[in-house]
């Protein structure tokens, strides 16, 4: 990991805590439900989780209360905008953006010597079944402050209106009672510890819930996409809903997916992106055993690239180069099918979300496609970077760094 560090690829927008941040950061934990970190700093997210802690806890959820009730911690103004870079929905980050967009004011107030709790309550304590992941529709986030912060206010104001009445001014006892709280909570007489709750409707998602779920909505049927076989299989015999359930390994997913605008391929049309060159190399890479030239020079100079490329196995050959051979043979017959020529998880990964679809539901569908078929470097680390870092780690050195760089340039 220390490449992906070193090029500001590995979690490089996290913010580091330490110090009193530590303090109101457990404290938060505590009013969770959960126990402290024994860690003395750390670094965290958009919503506050921290890789350090899960690690520590051996639980990489361990802001959630169980898969239906997840949570977020907020020590800083500076969370606003940051990624949340291990998401148990899809739709944390919209969350984040909402709270900040509502709130930003009071937040940087209360966090200036606070911490703020922070609760996505969509009405559901526990999870049954695989199917209750339907049940997710308006989410209400909720804000709690740590040391009662609120109730501290209100008594901080009737010991000043006490103190203002009549000769109240000098009894000593009350003198001491208001710099005992203005000592431990500073002065809250103006300060703005009021967080309106906020609702969230959520529409498609993604959840890890049940081993990770795709709930597509809004279509002609809603569809399930199961990433568990175990759980799609409970799934199916569930008749209580009118939905079409998958498990993601089904072929005629994609398909159905085509008929209902929600992905379109074009295969002459990707031959002319960067997108197939990528693909097409990092498939390559997986073929180059004991090579004489670095990877990442076989990759990206055309030269190497066809003289290693005569140098594999005919059926290797036939994977790397099947788009271009699928073409080829098409100029003769019409009705070839792309799949007897292209490989499998290439053609798969050469979809893309329908133009149709909103900003977010093409989101979504791309991360439906590199956990498909996770042939796109770049793309799989847009949308799903544990899986990228997971699949970095067992590369090669010289293809780690032709990977570095195909996701630095963006290309």
């Amino acid at each position: 990991m220390q490449k992906l560090i070193k090029a500001n690829l590995y979690r490089s927008e996290s913010i580091s805590v330490s110090g009193k941040l530590v303090q109101r950061y457990n404290k938060c934990l505590v009013k969770l439900g959960f126990t402290k970190t024994k860690l003395t700093s750390f670094s965290i997210d958009g919503v506050g989780w921290s890789p350090e802690i899960a690690e520590e806890k051996g639980v990489p959820f361990y802001l959630n209360n169980g898969e239906a009730n997840t949570h977020a911690i907020l020590i800083t103004p500076k969370q606003k905008g940051l990624p949340v870079y291990n998401p148990f929905n899809s739709f944390d980050r919209e969350l984040m953006k909402m709270v900040f967009k509502k709130h930003e004011k009071t937040i940087n107030d209360i966090t200036r010597d606070s911490a703020i709790c922070v609760e996505f309550d969509q009405k559901i304590d526990v999870f049954y079944e695989p199917l209750d992941v339907l049940r997710y529709k308006d989410i209400t986030i909720k804000f709690h402050l740590i040391d009662n912060l609120s109730k501290a206010k209100e008594a901080q104001l009737q010991l000043v209106e006490l103190f203002n009445y009549e000769n109240n001014f000098i009894d000593e006892d009350i003198h001491k009672k208001l710099l005992t709280s203005a000592k431990k909570y500073g002065d809250l007489r103006e300060r703005n510890l009021s967080v309106e709750e906020i609702t969230f409707t959520t529409d498609s998602f993604y959840t890890k819930a049940f081993g990770g779920v795709y709930l597509l909505r809004d279509l002609v049927t809603p569809v399930l996409i199961f990433e568990n076989e175990a759980t799609y299989k409970e799934a199916i015999q569930d008749t209580t809903y009118d939905v079409l359930m998958y498990h993601i390994s089904h072929k005629e997913m994609i398909e159905k997916l085509i008929s209902y605008n929600v992905l379109e391929l074009d295969l002459e049309e990707e031959t002319t992106k960067k997108r197939y060159k990528r693909i097409q190399k990092y498939m390559f890479s997986s073929y180059l055993k004991e090579t004489t030239h670095p990877v990442k020079d076989i990759l990206e100079d055309g030269i190497l690239f066809k003289s290693y490329l005569n140098k594999i196995d005919i059926s290797a050959r036939k994977k790397i180069m099947g788009l271009e051979l699928f073409l080829e043979k098409k100029k003769v017959s019409k009705n070839i099918n792309p799949l007897d020529i292209i490989d499998e998880e290439m053609y798969v990964s050469l979809h893309k979300p329908h133009s149709s679809l909103l900003p977010n539901h093409q989101d979504l569908i791309w991360s439906l496609l590199v956990n498909i078929a996770p042939k796109d470097v770049l793309f799989l680390y847009w949308y799903d970077k544990e899986q990228f870092y997971k699949l970095f780690k067992n590369l090669e050195d010289s293809t780690q760094d032709w990977v570095i760089g195909a996701v630095k340039s963006g290309f």
